[in-house]
């Protein structure tokens, strides 16, 4: 008894073979499109802001001393949080996880930005501890102009 494999077999095993990498390629795709639409969203969201940053964590915006905080969902900003830089204490940056932990200056990664100042405690969260220092500095800076 012999195996025969007919002609017409082939290309169908071939074709099933590449199936798979179809899909990751059309979903790769949505995730790029998704992508792409929010940074547009960010763009105008952001726009006439004298400081922003968009990362994994979320967005946020500094605009005529008011900053502002959104998480993207469901294809939109929603807004989480504002505090008034006039009205600002005191900044420090705060571990994500580890409860009142303030970050160390070795520490990388996520971690909160914590906002202290007319009776209110807020936190904004950074995806990169580098981006929050710089923030730290900025935001004490404009804090003082704006004084």
């Amino acid at each position: 008894m012999a195996f025969r494999t007919s002609i017409f077999d082939l290309p169908m095993i071939h074709g099933l073979l590449w199936f798979p990498l179809l899909l990751v390629f059309v979903l790769l795709t949505a995730l790029g499109w998704l992508e792409r639409r929010r940074q547009n969203l960010f763009r105008v969201w952001a726009e006439d802001s004298e400081l922003s940053k968009l990362d994994g964590s979320g967005a946020a915006r500094l605009k005529q001393g008011m900053l502002s905080w959104s998480s993207f969902e469901a294809g939109r900003f929603q807004e989480q949080g504002n505090f008034e830089v006039t009205k600002l204490e005191m900044l420090e940056l705060m571990a994500l996880t580890s409860g009142e932990a303030p970050l160390t200056q070795e520490s990388q990664g996520r971690c909160r930005l914590r906002l202290i100042g007319n009776g209110q405690e807020m936190d904004v969260p950074f995806a990169d501890a580098e981006q929050a220092r710089r923030w730290v500095d900025q935001l004490m800076a404009r804090a003082r102009c704006d004084l």
